[in-house]
């Protein structure tokens, strides 16, 4: 398949787990990638595996500013567009911890990665470059936003928060750029195995589906809210969980 051909995406935190299963789907289906993290030998290996011609690795941290605008500066100048961009970048600087004990300080820093970085990126990206040609922006949220967890809240309310930030850059940026986001629940990464460690069993049963999210439930997801299939969607939050929001509880 080559729905993307002639395509750039940028995929922020495309080193590992669901940047690169959504990069793997985007380069599979023909788009050229740019490809950020902040370990700049790995993420090479990354875009070497790729191929030269497919993927180049830009390191730095997502907070940075410097490093927003020559992550979307090399994907003009090497590629020649940036169609696509791939918000993906988050995590928790703390987790396990009541929200009234909750470290403020901490707290800001998830809000940072989560919220803030992605506003910072799509600005970027607007600026050089989809404010004037058009494309479609992705952002990677989770169910985490959508109910409460146990010691979760600072994730869970920074996921919230991206999802209405999403609607709201829907909103402002229609018509020629659509803006949409998935919520996947537990999805195998290093992180998510810190958080489940021996309980997969057990967690898994309370999908109505069985499992986890695999790699290509990512990967079909993403690429065709980015993709010309999904040319009248934009502001919407795509849930990815096997059901398991059917099955109300904690995550």
């Amino acid at each position: 398949m080559t729905r993307f051909e002639g395509k750039t995406a940028l995929v922020t935190g495309g080193r590992t787990g669901i940047g690169f299963y959504i990069a793997s789907a985007l380069v599979e289906q023909g788009a050229r990638v740019v490809l950020t993290a902040r370990s700049a030998d790995k993420l090479q290996e990354v875009a070497d595996g790729f191929g030269a011609d497919r993927a180049i690795a830009v390191a730095g941290d997502t907070n940075d500013p410097e490093h927003r605008e020559a992550a979307v500066q090399t994907a003009i100048e090497r590629f020649g567009s940036l169609d696509l961009l791939v918000n993906n970048t988050g995590g928790a600087e703390e987790f396990g911890v009541p929200a009234v004990e909750a470290d403020l300080a901490a707290f800001r820093a998830t809000m940072e990665i989560n919220v803030v970085a992605t506003l910072g990126w799509t600005q970027v990206a607007w600026r050089a470059w989809l404010g004037e040609h058009g494309g479609a922006v992705l952002n990677v949220s989770s169910i985490a936003g959508e109910v409460a967890i146990p010691g979760g809240a600072a994730y869970s309310a920074a996921k919230a928060a991206l999802t209405h930030l999403t609607r709201q850059l829907a909103f402002e940026l229609a018509p020629t750029v659509r803006v949409n986001s998935i919520a996947p629940a537990i999805v195998p990464t290093d992180l998510s195995r810190a958080y489940y460690g021996s309980r997969e069993q057990e967690l898994t049963a309370t999908y109505p589906l069985g499992r986890f999210a695999e790699p290509g439930d990512l990967g079909a997801a993403a690429t065709f809210l980015l993709s010309d299939d999904a040319a009248w969607i934009t502001g919407q939050s795509l849930v990815l969980d096997g059901g398991r929001l059917l099955n109300h509880g904690t995550l």
